[in-house]
Parts: structure tokens; sequence; C-alpha cells
């Protein structure tokens, strides 16, 4: 056996290096798309022959679905004929179906120049031939936490990481496959280059069959410690609590002289790089695994990764700031992670009114220390930071490095690009990218709970949820009623609801965006659409964006698919293990590589007595405190205190893992 075992993981090693080398002679990327055998979600089927046979289309209008008998007919004013992209109208049809689940899967955007190049994430200890060494050790049998062996000694924040010692990376691998999921390697430039896609954060595999469970958050993915890792995490300092104020500047200084003219004609001078590399990374190692910061507030605030069971889930983001465009906002959503959270050089030209921090001083903090030496700034080089990355950018013409274009509002933010830029590949189509990988989430429907569903305590669970008037928000199709709801009066930690404020000083008034026609690169002579607003509620985007005295807000969680999606609340706090007595909070569980259990978990967010040990278990933590990570809020009592048994909670909790939508069974996507 041990024979067979050492030739199955020589086997390993030899397909994924003969892969790599497909890489390197044939292919310029290489991810991995689990094959439908595979993938344990039920595999809906929205659309009938017809529906591709010119007789039948379906249509996302601004998010309102459009569908139209006899669409192959000419157009003609004032008929029923299909809307076009004059319009801004989305034809959803099996191909765009297709395309948003390649693109799940494999793009990048081209991410990975600013992961690899600039950051540095596979520099540092975390090394590309060790994840594939890891990924051969495990036989073909698949894993959700892939455990990587570290190529050198690091210390972060205090704890030193030895070399030799095997890491949980949460990086998940499914059964028979030799790369980790959302982990595409491209060989570019003379070396592997490491990207990542959207399947890395939001899908996942079960931890018993090792299928792949699409839509579902990757509940352990330690992005953090990984971040940290990297040998210029200091480019991300953005997502940190590292606001770089003049006297952190000066602090950060040390003995080095590392001048730069400010746009305004100032000469101040860098942080030094060491010193920010080390604060960041103290900061990044707090983040629970499960938890991403994808805001850019300069404050240490990492949210639970969300699923992407999102049909009639609207609007869409922790607070509800993408609530326009197609898809109901969900375009605006994809958007925003590709566009901002894997390329902060392409928030340079706000830099100033996001962080108070001159573009110029912006861009030489994020390149001074820079992986590659082609990117990496040298303030005695006599050049403006924006020279010269200029000389070096790979996607001259468009802000940042990673493919994207300028919307019509650019350098203005807008509902439809909170960060001022929208992510779009040359050949492709404006928002054809986005559109599709909306439109395919909206398809999502995740795989029953593994529990045997008891009908009497279903209905039993039905009637509690609706006496505890949980029905009051929870309703609808996706159970939610789309509303965002104000942080005083949710009580939720409060450190996130009020992460977009100050966009509001670079917010355009009218939000406009090219027709959906419109070829990447942008022609000059492209139609521009006004995206329709008027039907929002101007109080819910005060909410949203946290505008003026508004302390913001949290959005409505649709109830979907909560098996897959514990532990609960937006900062993932609610946190309970198999063993309600001593597996509490992220403390209790995650931190020390427990897994969460969904009913303990649920049971902790409806009775007061185990909440209160959670909230206590994750205030011990240092790392939770650093990252306002608490399990507070959402005050609404199923317990003996609220006049609920133990047999009435128990049929909630069992009702509410068992849920399914109420437009799962024929509904189009929308």
């Amino acid at each position: 056996m041990k024979r067979k075992r050492r030739i199955w993981a020589s086997g390993a090693v030899a397909v994924v290096g003969a892969a790599l080398l497909a890489v390197h002679v044939a292919e310029p990327e290489y991810a991995y798309m689990p094959p439908a055998r595979k993938v344990m979600n039920r595999q809906a089927d929205f659309f009938d022959q017809s529906s591709d046979q010119g007789t039948r289309r379906v249509y996302d209008l601004w998010g309102e679905t459009i569908t139209v008998e006899n669409a192959g007919k000419p157009r003609q004013a004032g008929t029923d004929a299909a809307p076009g992209p004059e319009d801004g109208a989305v034809e959803i049809n099996g191909a765009l179906l297709k395309l948003g689940r390649n693109q799940f899967y494999k793009e990048t955007f081209g991410n990975e120049v600013f992961l690899t190049d600039i950051l540095g994430i596979v520099d540092g200890p975390f090394k590309i031939r060790n994840i594939m060494k890891a990924v051969a050790q495990l036989r073909g049998k698949g894993t959700n936490n892939l455990q990587v062996e570290l190529a050198e000694d690091i210390t972060i924040g205090g704890k030193t990481y030895k070399k030799g010692q095997k890491i949980d990376t949460g990086l998940d691998v499914p059964k028979g496959s030799y790369v980790p999921l959302g982990l595409p390697v491209k060989y570019a430039d003379g070396k592997l280059k490491v990207g990542i896609t959207c399947a890395a954060c939001h899908a996942t595999v079960d931890p018993q069959t090792k299928m792949v469970v699409e839509g579902a958050p990757n509940a352990d993915l330690n992005a953090g410690l990984l971040l940290a890792m990297a040998t210029n995490s200091a480019a991300y300092f953005m997502h940190t609590g590292q606001r770089l104020s003049d006297e952190q500047v000066r602090q950060l200084q040390h003995e080095l002289k590392r001048m730069v003219r400010t746009t305004d004609g100032r000469t101040v001078s860098l942080p030094d790089p060491d010193k920010l590399e080390a604060a960041v990374d103290a900061d990044l190692a707090k983040w629970p695994a499960g938890n991403f910061d994808s805001t850019i507030e300069l404050k240490n605030d990492p949210a639970q990764i969300p699923d992407c069971f999102t049909k009639g889930g609207h609007p869409y983001g922790w607070s509800g700031f993408a609530m326009a465009g197609p898809f109901h906002g969900l375009s605006a959503f994809s958007n925003n992670v590709h566009a901002q959270n894997a390329d902060p050089l392409a928030q340079a030209e706000a830099s100033r009114a996001l962080f108070d921090i001159d573009k110029e001083v912006y861009i030489g903090t994020i390149l001074q220390n820079a992986a590659d030496p082609r990117y990496r700034y040298d303030p005695a080089s006599g050049l403006k930071p924006s020279a010269f990355f200029a000389k070096i950018d790979p996607t001259p013409g468009v802000p940042g490095v990673n493919e994207l274009i300028k919307p019509p509002t650019f350098p203005m933010l807008s509902l439809m690009a909170p960060d001022g830029v929208f992510a779009g590949t040359k050949g492709y189509r404006v928002g054809e990218q986005v559109n599709a990988m909306a439109a395919w989430q909206n398809t999502l429907v995740p795989p029953a709970a593994p529990i045997s569903p008891d009908p009497v305590k279903v209905r039993m669970g039905e009637a509690v949820f609706r006496r505890a008037q949980c029905i009051r928000c929870h309703a609808g199709e996706a159970f939610t009623d789309h509303r965002i709801i104000p942080v005083d009066v949710i009580g939720t930690e409060p450190a996130r609801a009020a992460a977009l404020k100050k966009t509001q000083r670079q917010f355009a008034d009218v939000t406009t965006i090219y027709a959906p026609d419109t070829p990447v690169p942008i022609p000059p002579d492209a139609r521009v659409l006004r995206v329709p607003t008027g039907h929002l509620d101007p109080e819910q985007f005060k909410l949203a964006f946290a505008r003026g005295d508004s302390p913001g807000g949290y959005k409505v969680k649709g109830l979907i698919g909560l098996y897959w999606s514990a532990p609960y609340l937006h900062d993932g706090g609610v946190a309970v293990g198999r063993d309600e007595r001593t597996q509490l909070g992220v403390a209790g569980t995650l931190m020390k590589g427990i897994p969460v259990d969904p009913a303990n978990s649920l049971r902790a967010l409806i009775d007061r007595r185990l909440w209160r040990e959670v909230i206590e278990a994750n205030r011990r933590s240092p790392e939770l405190r650093g990252a306002h990570v608490e399990g507070i809020g959402h005050e609404f009592w199923v317990d003996d205190a609220g006049g609920f048994t133990r047999e009435q909670q128990d049929a909630l909790v069992h009702y509410l893992l068992t849920l399914k939508s109420r437009s799962s069974d024929g509904d189009r996507p929308g």
C-alpha cells in the first residue's frame, strides 16, 4: 500500500508538472473547472429548447426580467418586441450562462500581475512549488483545507511561523483535481504567476463527498494570513487600519529619505516599507478564516465572505450598496470585487477623496517594495510615481494593472462603479463578463442540507418563524424584504456600515454606463446610457452609503442555503462548533481549526444565553477585537425567556436549514 501511494503521489507531481508545462508551452493559463458530475448543486435548467431557437427570449432590463415570445421578428416601435442593447437589455440565454460559469472559475481580469508581481503572494514562504507538493500529497482525495508547508521562516504580528511548518490555507481541492479551486496559474514574463477567481471565495468542497458546492462561501479560506505572507503586503494597506496620516508617515519614516513630489508640488516622504509591512501584516493576520476586507476605507474590518445564492436577494453587498443596474445591482457587485479588491492601483485617481492621500504618495507606497523589480519604484530615480508607473503599466490607457475600462463617469464614482472603474477584457463587450456571472449566479440552487427533513418539524418551525415575526423581514422568494436596516436599529458591529461614507466626496449625480453591445476597448462614439435610479428609496441609498449624518446600515440577508453559509451575521461572529459548551465563537472554532456547526450557530442567533457566551468568547480574543468581529446585534429571540420551548427552537432551526427558494422550481434568473 505504501508503495502504491508513493507511485500515485509521484504521478500526481508529474501530472501537475505536465499541466504547468502545457501552460508554459501552449496555454497562457490553467484553471480547474469541475465537470457536472463533481458538483453537488442541482443543475437547474431555466431555458427550454425553444429559448435559443429564435421564438422565445428572456432579458434582464435593469433588474426586471422580461420574457418575449416570437422574439425573432424585427422590432417595431410601440410593440411588445424584444428590448435591445440601446435600452440596456441583456439577453439571458444558454451561451451567457455558459460564459458566466467559465468566468466564475477561470477569469482573473489580469489580477495575477498585482498578486504576483506587485504584492508578491508567492514570493514569501508560501510558494507555488509547495502548493503543488501539498496537492500531490492528497493522492487525489481532495480537501476543503489544503495544508501547505512553508518554504522559510516568517514572523507576523509577533508570531513566528517556521520553515517546514504546515499552515491551514482554507484553499479547496476537489476530489481528483490537481490544483486548488479559483487559483489559476499563468506563465508570463518568464515565470509562473498566480491569480485568483470568484471560485476561490465563492465555491467550496464538501468535507464528506469532496465534491464542489457552487456558490457556497469558502468558510475557512485563510485570506488574511496568506496576504500577510506576501513580500509586499503593504500594497494592501488600504484594506487595513493603516491610515498613513502625516503623523503616521513621520513615525514610519525611520532614517530613510524616500522623498517624492506630490500632485500639488509639495515634497513628502514615503513611509518606511519595512515598518509599514510589519504593521499591515499584523492587521491582516487578525482576519478570521472565511473573512475578507472588501472595502478600502482604511479600517481593519473584514466581513464574512458571502454566498452566491443570489436569485431574489437584492440589493447586494453587506450594506446593500449594489442596488442599481443589470440584475438588480448584482453586476455592479461582481464588478466591485474585480475592479477594487484585486487592484488597489485602480483607485489612484480617487485616493485623495477616499484616503486623504495624494495620488503620488499612494502609488509610490504600493510600488516601492514590489516583488518584481520591474514594478518596483525607487524614489531616487527622480521620477514621480505616476510617471514611473506609466512606463511599466501593462494596461495603458486604463487605471491600474487589471483589465478595466473607464466608465462614462470616470473619475467620479457611481452606483454602477462605487470604486470608479469597471472590469472588462479586450474582445468582450462592456459588462458582458460580469453580467454573465450575475446571470449564472442567479441559477445556483444550493444542495439540500445533509439533514432528513421531518415534515412535522418543518411545519412547527414555519409556525414558529411566523409567530416570532421573523417573516417581517425575511419574506419573499429569497426570504428577504430587500431592505437596509440602520445599524443602530439592528445593533450589529458598526464598523462596516460606514465603510462607504467617503465615496460621497467624489460621487456622480447621475449614473451612466456604456450600452451592453459596446466593444472593449471603448470606441470614441460609444453609446452612453443613463442607469435608472428613480425607483430607489433615497433613505435606503443614504443608509447603504452612510451619507451625511447616517451611520449606515446592513441589508436584510436572504435565508437560502443557510447550512452552507455558517457562521452568521456580516462579521461571521456567530459561530459554534458541535460542542456548544466549549467550541464557542470564532475564537473557539475557526481560530482553532474546528469546523462551525450550522445548527448550533443558528441556535446561538436566537438563544440569548448561548449568544452571550459566543460574544464573550469573541471579545476575549485580541485578534478578533482588532478585526471588529464580535457577533453582536440582531437581537431577536426564540428561547424560553421569549416564551418558546426548546422543541420549538429546535423546529425553527430545522426549518431554516431545510429552506428552499420559493422560485427554485421554475422561475428564470433575473
